[in-house]
């Protein structure tokens, strides 16, 4: 019998929880990837969405393991229980002007949701040709650990919280 390893798990989990959102109206999912690294035996999974009323802010949920997580799983023998898990990150993608004030409201916004044990990175790009001064940014949440099956619950409710940062980051920008 196939018994499903924990990323396939979570994804599974988190899959429905957010297509419920979708379905509930609150979100519109734009983009679904399960990615096979065969070289490396790694996993990812992405699910973009965006807010059903304003399609300013896009927020896309990865969750990847690597070949130590699954032989940790798969190899009780090799006594590493610690990397059955897996990473996640949480992107905002939006357009604001390039102005520092923006910068610093985004990362008050998200320490505030997210807490300030997370890492939240900003990387800006811009077209030089654009006269309104406006950049792309993508704020992207770490969680600087492995998350593991046991721990489904928080991962549910980062559901939630990712529909809330949109709301939020949508009255920033």
């Amino acid at each position: 019998m196939f018994d499903p390893t924990a990323f396939e798990n979570m994804k599974v989990v988190v899959d429905g929880a957010i297509y419920d959102e979708d379905l509930s109206g609150e979100i519109t999912i734009i983009d679904r990837n399960d990615f096979l690294n065969t070289a490396k035996l790694s996993r990812k999974y992405e699910i973009s969405f965006i807010s059903k009323t304003d399609n300013s802010v896009v927020c896309t949920f990865t969750m990847e393991a690597g070949l130590e997580n699954l032989a940790a799983e798969l190899l009780p023998s090799a006594h590493s229980e610690l990397l059955s898990g897996c990473q996640l990150f949480v992107k905002f993608s939006f357009l604001h002007p390039n102005e520092r004030s923006y910068f610093q409201a985004i990362e008050r916004c998200l320490k505030e949701i997210w807490g300030s044990e997370r890492t939240i990175s900003q990387s800006a790009c811009f077209d030089p040709f654009d006269e309104g001064n406006r950049v792309k940014n993508e704020t992207i949440i770490f969680f600087n650990r492995l998350v593991y099956e046991d721990q489904l619950d928080d991962i549910l409710a980062m559901v939630k919280y990712m529909v809330v940062s949109m709301e939020r980051l949508k009255t920033i920008v």
